[in-house]
């Protein structure tokens, strides 16, 4: 199902309901280009999720998480890799591995080492200005 976000506010609260939805060992694979708005989603959940500090794009850093919420939150951004053989084979573990939720924005690289869990894909894109489109699964579409 797809729904537009006219803003960023609108967006996180899009995020807050999809969070609503999530149970520990999901992973949530985002999709979109440069400032669809991926981790924007991605604060709005964690906010729903309990995570109180600031929730950033890990792009430099591979990956975050953020503690203190209902349940542990990973957050991973795979832009700058092109595949993951020259990367600690360990590396997506230390974040799936939680026993909490993980948000993989850019997952290509990842997709074939989430096996065995379950995946709820989201796609964001671009409507002009502050406008996007956002594909969720239909169990976590706002209503």
């Amino acid at each position: 199902m797809s729904v537009e976000s006219g803003s960023a506010a609108q967006t996180e609260a899009i995020g807050a309901k999809l969070a609503g939805s999530l149970e520990p060992g999901d992973v949530v694979i985002l999709s979109g280009e440069v400032g669809a708005g991926k981790t924007t989603l991605i604060r709005g959940a964690c906010r729903a999720l309990g995570v109180g500090g600031p929730v950033t794009s890990p792009t430099f850093t591979i990956g975050q998480r953020y503690e203190g919420g209902h349940f542990p939150v990973a957050h991973l951004d795979l832009y700058r890799l092109d595949d993951l053989e020259s990367e600690d084979p360990a590396l997506l573990d230390d974040y799936l591995e939680t026993g909490g939720v993980a948000f993989v924005e850019w997952p290509a690289v990842a997709e074939p080492r989430l096996g065995g869990r379950r995946i709820v894909a989201v796609r964001l894109a671009h409507l002009g200005g502050d406008r996007r489109e956002i594909e969720l699964p239909a169990a976590s579409t706002p209503g």
